[in-house]
């Protein structure tokens, strides 16, 4: 305590007590980071872990409507894909790929694609389109949802079309597609030729 106070009240150069306080808290500084950089990784282990497996198993893509997240994530848990999988959420999810809104959003869904690829070696793209989506009947038809047979029909359209692209660009690349009901069943579908 005395050393501080002086250090305060003195701060020259050539003082004795304030070098000698420097030297022993640059000592103290240099001695206590290097023992973090040495031990914080021996302590962090899950942050090893993570680091050391940067694999995924799958692309997902779905719509951004909240009213299906929780359904979404544990039909992937149950698909054994918990915590595997990247995750890109675009309004209309197959909707998008054709460029709805805009082309921004199948350039992003192609980019993310593409990094999901590079970066965590997926082996299929999931597309989880769902009934009574706002983003297809704004492009479609408002009244869509009001007959499921034909949203189904239209949604099957998509999906379709995506998985044609993707297949042209990836044909190493699994493609699973899926219709999701409001009331949580997850209805595979199987492209058609168009």
């Amino acid at each position: 305590m005395q050393t501080d106070s002086i250090i305060h009240q003195c701060q020259a150069s050539n003082c004795l007590a304030c070098q000698t306080h420097h030297k022993d808290r640059r000592w103290f500084l240099k001695g206590s980071l290097s023992a973090m950089v040495f031990t914080m990784p021996l302590l962090w282990k899950p942050g090893i872990a993570m680091a050391s497996r940067n694999q995924a198993k799958a692309l997902v893509l779905s719509c951004i409507d909240f009213r299906f997240i929780e359904a979404e994530q544990n039909f992937l848990s149950l698909s054994h894909l918990e915590k595997q999988y990247d995750w890109t959420a675009l309004a209309g999810a197959s909707l998008a790929i054709s460029g709805f809104p805009h082309t921004a959003e199948a350039e992003v869904f192609w980019d993310q694609l593409a990094l999901s690829r590079q970066l965590h070696q997926i082996e299929k793209v999931i597309i989880l389109d769902h009934q009574d989506c706002g983003a297809f009947a704004s492009k479609i038809d408002p009244n869509l949802s009001q007959n499921p047979q034909q949203e189904q029909q239209v949604h099957i359209k998509y999906l379709s079309r995506a998985y044609h692209a993707i297949h042209q660009r990836y044909p190493e690349l699994a493609v699973e597609l899926y219709f999701v009901t409001l009331d949580s069943e997850f209805r595979p579908v199987s492209p058609i030729q168009l």
